[in-house]
């Protein structure tokens, strides 16, 4: 299976998502690549488009392993047994979390001023990002959100590899994903259409969703 864009990838997974039409969701789509997927996910869904900005804190030699993450609004997780594990100290901690915290805060000055953000609180939410090779990412954002206190997390791609649906499904409540290749080259060879989004058409995708109310 080989979808034409991110677009055509989430209006497939709107149609494996019917059934929470009537919960009026929370579709929060990953920047960038997972906004597209969102948008045209939360046209078949209804309910509200948002971002879900998040960084995730690598551990310095092995950036992949997320020893946690931040959101907005000074939010953080640990992973304390990657941590104690890793040997990480505080103060590679603490400098991996200055970086990425800047990195955060400026997506959020570009984003944020076109899309003030939505409260999951009490909601139903799809998580939604254009495919997971490792699932770290996802990981995080779950963590993240889970602090908002929404009332159910659904996690859904396009693609992904089994390594990531594994890594995630404790995290979740929900995951959908039509394709899950034997073995995983890369989340764009899934796609025709894979090119790298531009903050701008962040910001018209979700500037079109709030002139549509």
């Amino acid at each position: 299976m080989i979808y034409p864009d991110r677009a055509a990838a989430g209006r497939a997974l709107g149609e494996s998502l019917l059934h929470l039409r009537a919960s009026d969701p929370l579709v929060l789509g990953l920047p960038r690549g997972g906004v597209p997927v969102a948008a045209a996910l939360r046209e078949t869904i209804g309910g509200d488009l948002d971002i879900l900005l998040v960084r995730k804190l690598g551990v310095p030699w092995q950036p992949e392993l997320a020893m946690g993450a931040i959101g907005e609004g000074g939010l953080r997780v640990l992973n304390e047994d990657v941590m104690r594990h890793t040997a990480v100290t505080p103060e590679q901690l603490a400098e991996t979390e200055e970086l990425e915290r800047a990195e955060l805060e400026r997506r959020q000055r570009i984003l944020r001023a076109h899309a003030p953000p939505i409260s999951p609180k009490d909601r139903t939410v799809v998580i939604a990002d254009d495919g997971m090779a490792t699932g770290a990412t996802v990981a995080v954002a779950c963590r993240i959100l889970r602090i908002h206190e929404p009332r159910r997390i659904t996690v859904a791609v396009p693609v992904s590899s089994a390594e990531a649906l594994h890594r995630i499904e404790e995290l979740a409540d929900e995951i959908v994903c039509p394709l899950v290749p034997r073995v995983l080259g890369g989340v764009g060879g899934a796609y025709d259409d894979f090119h790298q989004l531009s903050d701008d058409e962040v910001i018209e995708l979700i500037s079109a969703a709030t002139r549509d109310g």
